[in-house]
């Protein structure tokens, strides 16, 4: 099936709890073969209900005309959209898994991503990765928060078996840890907040001021709360040196 860029309709088949605040929904659909994916860090936009007991309508347009689109709907169909990244695609078993960072019913995706159970219709657009390591890469730097642990799983767990990496994940304790599978060459360092509420604690720049880095060149992926990524953008860019196009960095979200 050829890749298609649309949304396209899909439905839960299992949910996973995999700490306490991380959920791991699987979903599949016959339009799934037509999912494009690219690789770690791959965006896939959700579209969910209006509300709990909504029909859900996806809006029908190709390209980038979906968010006109969306726009366009009235307010009672006009579905949440959210952006998600992919953990894992199967193409041939039409399989899509996304990890859920759960926070109450305070936002649509948590509350629809709490109360998932099987048979629950979703959409899903295929809307590209942004994770793209240059060729003369000798190491590479992780950094994130919840939020960011499905793409740098995905992606430490693609790295061949040679690779030297580095990975800082902020969490809320050990109960919010995964098992990564990790290349021999690749350090992941689990950072605590302890006790600080997420997007306050100074866990991450903290520890990257205080590690002794490889040496070469690196590449660099930094996501998770904006601020703390700004901070870690602005320390390897300005204290480190690291040329900024060899850093990637987003905001998935704003305390």
């Amino acid at each position: 099936m050829s890749v298609t860029r649309r949304p396209l309709p899909a439905e839960v088949v299992t949910t996973r709890q995999l700490t306490p605040h991380l959920t791991r929904i699987t979903v599949t659909g016959p339009d799934l073969g037509g999912f494009g994916y690219d690789g770690p860090d791959h965006l896939v936009r959700i579209f969910l209900a209006p509300a709990p007991d909504a029909p859900l309508t996806l809006p029908d347009a190709d390209g980038d005309g979906w968010w006109p689109a969306v726009r366009a709907m009235p307010d009672e169909i006009r579905p949440v959209v959210r952006n998600y990244t992919v953990r894992r695609f199967d193409a041939d078993r039409r399989e899509l898994d996304i990890d859920f960072v759960l926070h109450g019913d305070g936002g649509p995706a948590s509350a629809w991503a709490g109360a998932a159970a099987p048979g629950d219709r979703i959409g899903v657009l295929s809307d590209g990765a942004e994770y793209a390591p240059p060729a003369d890469t000798d190491w590479q730097l992780f950094v994130g928060d919840e939020t960011a642990l499905p793409a740098i799983a995905a992606a430490i767990e693609a790295l061949p078996s040679d690779a030297v990496a580095v990975a800082l994940i902020e969490c809320g304790g050990t109960p919010c840890e995964i098992p990564i599978a990790a290349p021999p060459g690749v350090t992941v360092h689990w950072l605590h907040r302890n006790g600080d509420e997420p997007g306050t604690s100074s866990v991450v720049i903290d520890t990257l001021r205080s590690l002794s880095l490889p040496a070469g060149t690196p590449y660099a992926f930094v996501a998770g709360e904006s601020t703390m990524v700004t901070t870690v953008r602005r320390h390897l860019c300005g204290d480190l040196d690291v040329p900024k196009d060899r850093v990637y960095f987003c905001g998935y979200w704003r305390r």
